[in-house]
């Protein structure tokens, strides 16, 4: 029976593991899919959605890398991304360690305060902002995304480095202090190294909010050479009621495809950061 049991309960965990994994991975089999498809195959209610009526054409591929501005979008999105990232790094770091090791007991209250900025909807902030870019020149620029971006990216990444942060016990920087160390250099020998999860989490987190971002990157830029992916692939490939299907999705599988397998590259990471002790016996 005891048998029996373990092994209904190992087939119900599989089987709902199983269903999610359906659930999450079906969007992005239907993008493949849908990429490959004809028009008169797309098109027609009377066909099966699920397999091939005709044959497949890579036609739309080849019009999403001809006929569109799709690498322009892809080199601005990563260079926007990229100097969003080494901004955060740079600005939440420090700020974290402030809050967590120097503030005291108003480190905690301060750190809550700086993510309640985060919780500002860009919808109350783009108008305000966008007179700020406009002042200093750099509309229909992506230097206005790379001035912008950090203010919603800095203020998240801050409270969740503090959160990590936390966790590291004040015991090895002292250790290294009474070794002879600074503070900036026990901190750069000592807590960075331990910290590289928590930073690595940051660089994620703060890529994909750049990567997905809409709402600054539509006020913002207009000029189809300055567009991100998120502004550009969406008034390239929609125009009035015509959409372009399988091209849209060729340009968010193309995406989706590299971000998904950041994710689970780092995975392991975050794991083995926050499991591995930070004081050895």
């Amino acid at each position: 029976m005891e048998g029996q049991r373990s092994l209904g309960a190992w087939a119900a965990i599989y089987a709902t593991a199983g269903f999610f994994v359906l659930f999450a991975a079906l969007p992005f089999a239907w993008m493949i899919l849908t990429i490959f498809k004809q028009d008169s195959d797309l098109y027609v209610a009377a066909n099966n959605p699920f397999v091939y009526n005709l044959p497949p054409t890579t036609d739309h591929l080849g019009y999403l890398f001809s006929d569109t501005l799709y690498l322009t979008f892809v080199r601005n999105t990563l260079i926007v991304a990229i100097l969003v990232v080494i901004i955060t790094v740079i600005a939440s770091v420090p700020a974290a360690y402030s809050l967590t090791r120097l503030a005291g007991r108003w480190g905690e209250g301060l750190g809550i305060g700086i993510f309640l900025v985060y919780l500002v909807p860009p919808t109350l902030l783009f108008i305000p902002l966008s007179r700020v870019v406009s002042d200093l020149g750099l509309k229909n620029t992506i230097w206005s995304m790379v001035l912008v971006y950090p203010s919603f990216t800095i203020p998240f990444c801050t409270w969740l480095l503090m959160g990590f942060l936390k966790s590291v016990p004040w015991d090895i920087e002292e250790q290294a202090m009474i070794d002879g160390y600074s503070r900036l250099g026990a901190i750069v020998r000592t807590v960075l190294p331990i910290s590289v999860p928590g930073i690595l989490t940051v660089v994620v987190f703060s890529f994909a909010l750049t990567l997905h971002e809409f709402v600054y990157a539509l006020a913002f830029v207009s000029s189809s050479q300055s567009k991100t992916l998120s502004t550009g692939v969406t008034t390239e490939l929609i125009r009035g009621d015509v959409f372009f299907w399988q091209s849209l999705m060729a340009a968010a599988a193309i995406v989706a495809l590299p971000v998904a397998l950041l994710y689970n590259f780092f995975l392991d990471r975050f794991i083995a950061g926050f499991t591995l002790g930070a004081v050895k016996g």
